[in-house]
């Protein structure tokens, strides 16, 4: 070992030592459920001598709604693009400059300047995926890249539909469906939403996020559901194929963030380092099965996501896919109004 490489070695274990003392301590962070890989967890849990917590929730609602409470104890949260500039505008988050930090160089430029949070001040990229259908063709031998899988379902289909609970998605798929722009307030196009998802709900078998994992077994045959989730359920039962709404489908980017109260926040720095680092970027999606948004990660994935049929979107259907924007408050409160019909 030459003399250059042995004050690189003391300096990164001087470096490395120091960032574990920073580190003892806790991290707690809210994501979503089955979303955060267990060996990603162990690995930052080892390096910085960090006790780590996840709980999970099952959609932008849920997190929102529960963080805008006190006393809820999280440090870092997991929320999509199309939400990010809510939880910015009301004081959520903490401006915690990713984009200053080391790793930071290894993000896609795709992923840096984006609206939700130009030039990466409060978030930096968890992973993004498409939202589509999932189908078992054992049951269903039709297309199953069409929204009517779950709004105008056909006859083998009924009673056997899970629908994800995520309202954006869903109202998004439902209004490109019926020839519309997401985040219109058009009383008319919104009526028809309202009646289209109120008339196919008795047609499912549930709206729950947790029902996605019946896919693979068969406990359900298709519905609205994640890429990354639909990827899992395939590698249970090859049968299962995930479809892109030929009328449109969301595309969603999810991102970590400190939050303004958090009581960890230098270990949460850490954390948002750590994750911009390709290796861990990598782990991330070799559990969830989406794609992260950082440079070079694809080097330490698994061989079986360079093909997925479900990360890879057909050539003649890339153009129907929109990064889910961010409605207007007005807007969104007449979405939560029919979101809220749709619950009853």
């Amino acid at each position: 070992m030459d003399w250059k490489a042995t004050v690189a070695a003391a300096t990164l274990m001087m470096l490395t030592t120091a960032s574990a003392a920073l580190a003892e301590g806790e991290l707690n962070i809210y994501n979503w459920g089955n979303y955060t890989s267990p060996e990603l967890i162990k690995k930052f849990e080892e390096q910085y001598k960090v006790k780590v917590t996840v709980t999970d929730f099952d959609s932008n609602d849920t997190a929102l709604a529960k963080v805008r409470q006190s006393g809820h104890g999280f440090d870092i949260v997991v929320p999509s693009a199309s939400v990010v500039p809510i939880w910015i505008e009301e004081g959520l988050l903490l401006e915690s400059r990713p984009d200053q930090m080391e790793n930071f160089e290894n993000v896609d430029p795709r992923w840096i300047d984006v609206k939700f949070d130009p030039g990466r001040k409060y978030t930096v990229p968890w992973q993004w995926g498409s939202t589509g259908m999932s189908v078992n063709k054992s049951v269903y031998s039709g297309d199953p890249n069409t929204s009517a899988i779950f709004l105008d379902p056909p006859p083998e289909l009924v009673g056997k539909i899970n629908v994800v609970p995520e309202l954006g998605d869903v109202l998004y798929l439902t209004i490109k469906y019926l020839g519309g722009e997401y985040c219109t307030g058009d009383k008319e196009i919104l009526k028809k939403v309202r009646d289209k998802l109120v008339e196919a709900k008795p047609k499912w078998l549930s709206l729950d996020y947790g029902a996605v994992d019946g896919l693979g077994r068969g406990d359900v045959a298709a519905g609205v559901n994640w890429n990354g989730a639909s990827f899992r359920q395939r590698l249970l039962n090859d049968k299962i194929v995930y479809g892109y709404p030929k009328e449109g489908y969301p595309i969603f980017m999810d991102n970590v963030a400190i939050l303004k109260d958090a009581e960890n926040v230098e270990n949460a720095k850490l954390f948002l380092n750590f994750i911009m680092a390709p290796e861990n970027a990598a782990l991330i999606s070799a559990f969830a099965r989406y794609a992260n948004g950082i440079k070079g990660s694809e080097a330490f994935m698994p061989e079986d996501m360079r093909t997925a049929p479900e990360i890879n979107v057909p050539s003649d259907l890339i153009d129907k896919g929109e990064l889910m924007p961010t409605c207007p408050e007005d807007v969104r409160n007449i979405y939560t109004k029919i979101w809220t019909d749709l619950q009853k």
